[in-house]
């Protein structure tokens, strides 16, 4: 993999307005696009609400976590994601996005409405170093007249709270190995993380499933993935900043290229502060899960697991039509880099691959501090799905970002 610039990683928290559904009550006054004055008007926020002649558009500038590529990238490069919701929805209706260039309006895109009235858009998130504005304009269709929305600003999101791009030979001092004993009650009897199966070279970390080198003996199978024979003990890449990095709510990306065959899972996901455990507080979110090339439900998944007392609740599944999301027929998530991110509000968390939306949740957020994780994971039940001659397996992490938004958010 090509080389690049040192890594910016810090940590930067940033305090400032809310996410979406949580509109200030300004954002309704926002002047309409095009009147006198307008342009003299401070930054825009990020979300804007117009309801004008019997049509709603919202409109939200979200981070930059747009970076579909077959190899490492810088991140300031990723495009941001823009994104229109238009009521009442006409499937098909045309919707352009415009960019300001001083005191012109230039028509930069062109997307349909879909039929959750959605329009997603990938733009850029500066120009000549200062931050994009954008509005849409939702075209006269189905009876409705041409209606414009009020400007958004990529100014909130410029500067992530913290990243790791993972230049250089090691991994940063916010990174330790999880789950360094064998573990009999969360189905990796078979499996155990471990240091040996991490690397960082050429702009990404590595991580992988190797056969342990250290073990005498083989593993058999028990309790609930109990399965006849004997396999090899496996070690597992598997990091998070549990201790050195946490944030609440925002938005958490990860430019990720998975293995390639099943037997083993890799993942992107967050984990409360204080851990997981029956009478915990908080949520795992899961914000990507992916089972191998060909698996017959799509491979990608989608979950979130909290307690209620002492039992365990998920929610969340299969992504849906999770091949709509690849860029072609030559696409494939082990083949190139996407992008995976959750963005995290009080009431709300949404998920999106290269800023297109997959799902959302509304019951159980987790109010706790929460902190990433990378890994990939061979689980009891996935061991004897895979030879041992295909092993190792590896994915791989480009770069991982958040912008935290904290507890400094607007109610309705």
């Amino acid at each position: 993999m090509p080389a690049r610039p040192p890594a910016r990683t810090h940590a930067r928290r940033l305090l400032l307005g809310g996410l979406a559904l949580l509109v200030p009550s300004a954002l309704l006054t926002w002047p309409v696009p095009g009147a006198a004055g307008d342009e003299a008007q401070e930054t825009p926020p990020h979300v804007s609400v117009r309801v004008v002649g019997g049509q709603k558009i919202r409109l939200e500038a979200l981070p930059q976590v747009v970076q579909f590529g077959g190899k490492v990238a810088d991140p300031d490069h990723a495009a941001a994601a823009v994104v229109a919701t238009i009521r009442p929805v006409r499937v098909g209706r045309r919707v352009q996005l415009q960019a300001r260039t001083g005191e012109v309006w230039e028509t930069v895109a062109t997307r349909r409405q879909d039929g959750r009235g959605r329009a997603e858009f990938a733009a850029a998130a500066a120009v000549d170093g200062k931050a994009a504005t954008y509005r849409v304009k939702a075209m006269a269709f189905g009876g409705l007249r041409a209606r414009t929305g009020t400007p958004v600003s990529t100014a909130r999101w410029l500067e992530p709270t913290w990243t790791d791009e993972f230049s250089g030979g090691e991994l940063g001092r916010a990174w330790s190995t999880r789950g360094r004993e064998h573990g009999h009650g969360n189905r990796r009897t078979c499996s155990k993380g471990d240091p040996r199966a991490v690397s960082v070279d050429g702009g990404a970390v590595r991580l992988s499933v190797v056969k342990d080198p250290d073990a005498t003996t083989r593993c058999r199978i028990k309790g609930r993935d109990a399965t006849g024979g004997r396999f090899a003990y496996r070690l597992s890449g598997h990091i998070g900043t549990q201790g050195e990095f946490s944030f609440r709510y925002g938005v958490a990306a990860a430019r990720v290229k998975f293995h390639r065959l099943r037997g083993q899972h890799g993942a992107f996901w967050l984990q409360p502060s204080g851990g997981m455990y029956p009478g915990a507080l908080g949520s795992e979110i899961d914000v990507v899960e992916y089972f191998g090339d060909h698996h017959p439900q799509g491979g990608l998944a989608t979950f979130m697991h909290r307690y209620d007392g002492r039992r365990r609740v998920s929610t969340g599944g299969w992504v849906s039509n999770s091949a709509s999301y690849l860029r072609s027929r030559r696409d494939g998530w082990s083949r190139n880099y996407h992008v995976f991110s959750v963005e995290w509000t009080p009431r709300l968390l949404v998920f999106r691959i290269d800023g297109r939306e997959t799902g959302r949740m509304t019951r159980g957020i987790s109010a706790e501090r929460q902190f990433p994780i990378l890994s990939l994971i061979a689980a009891d039940y996935e061991v004897p799905k895979i030879k041992e001659k295909h092993l190792p397996q590896h994915m791989y992490v480009d770069w991982v970002r958040v912008w935290e938004t904290g507890t400094d958010l607007p109610q309705d």
